[in-house]
């Protein structure tokens, strides 16, 4: 609302001089004005038509306003609302945070002093053998590979040579190949694959009757040369470590059938100074 021939200034005050500004007005809408100023205003609405109706308009639109607001401004304050509860509010949210601040800190010290006292006082859990790993990496190469129909190795025994040069310099150790035709196995080819603690080899032997049978050489730690047998439904496996390096046969059959191959396999990379007495594990 704008006083008829009285420009506002910056604050909507009106130059000096003039009887009153636009802040004047709205109070008088509002009823904020002290007596002498309302006695004032109501003496320049009086001789201004145009100020009194802005003004007479603008009432009506306060009071339609309110009347619409009155159910409102009669129901309580929502308790979400009220200044006591939101304070509240804020102080369970402040709390909440240091407590979730001190939980993580308590976590961080138990693990560094769990982790202290488990090295120093608490056992290890128990880990697997070194032969055990082995046997268990060789039935995992076994089982992928063995029901390949069209490509059940990577270079097969046409290339001999070339096959074994190449697993020998990558396992780091000369690698021949056991020849099992007494057996009744024959030399399919062989692959390299990912050891435990290097590169591993597989070479794949196959029978007459389409068995097939595996060889698996990979670094390993431990020095133990005792066979271990671990029997499964659908093959078994002999395991042994020798020199840095795990070896293991893995084929069709049980114990009985398994465990030629596997000893004509060890006398192939080993003459062992004393019989192998095979054990279970």
């Amino acid at each position: 609302m704008t006083v008829p021939g009285a420009p506002t200034g910056p604050q909507g005050s009106v130059p000096a001089g003039a009887p009153l500004g636009e802040d004047d007005l709205v109070a008088y809408v509002d009823g904020r004005l002290d007596s002498r100023r309302l006695a004032e205003v109501e003496a320049y609405l009086a001789a201004h038509a145009d100020a009194r109706a802005g003004v007479t308009a603008d009432r009506e639109i306060a009071a339609s306003l309110r009347e619409q607001l009155a159910p409102l401004h009669a129901e309580p304050i929502p308790a979400r609302l009220r200044v006591a509860n939101i304070r509240a509010a804020a102080a369970a949210r402040r709390a909440g945070r240091l407590r979730a601040m001190a939980a993580g800190l308590a976590l961080l010290l138990v693990g560094a002093g769990g982790g202290f006292l488990a090295a120093h006082v608490a056992p290890a859990p128990p880990q697997p053998g070194a032969t055990t790993s082995v046997a268990q990496e060789a039935s995992a190469a076994y089982r992928t590979f063995v029901v390949e129909a069209v490509h059940p190795v990577e270079v097969d025994a046409s290339r001999e040579a070339h096959l074994l040069g190449w697993l020998s310099k990558r396992l780091g150790r000369p690698l021949t190949a056991p020849d099992l035709t007494r057996f009744g196995y024959r030399l399919m080819g062989g692959r390299l694959l990912p050891g435990g603690q290097g590169a591993a080899a597989q070479l794949m032997y196959e029978s007459g009757a389409g068995q097939r049978l595996t060889l698996y050489v990979a670094a390993s730690m431990g020095g133990e040369t005792a066979f271990r047998f671990s029997g499964g439904t659908e093959a078994s496996t002999f395991a042994w470590i020798d020199r840095g390096f795990g070896f293991a046969v893995t084929g069709p059959g049980g114990r009985e059938a398994l465990l030629p191959i596997a000893e004509a396999v060890y006398q192939d990379f080993e003459t062992p100074p004393a019989p192998l007495r095979p054990r279970e594990g």
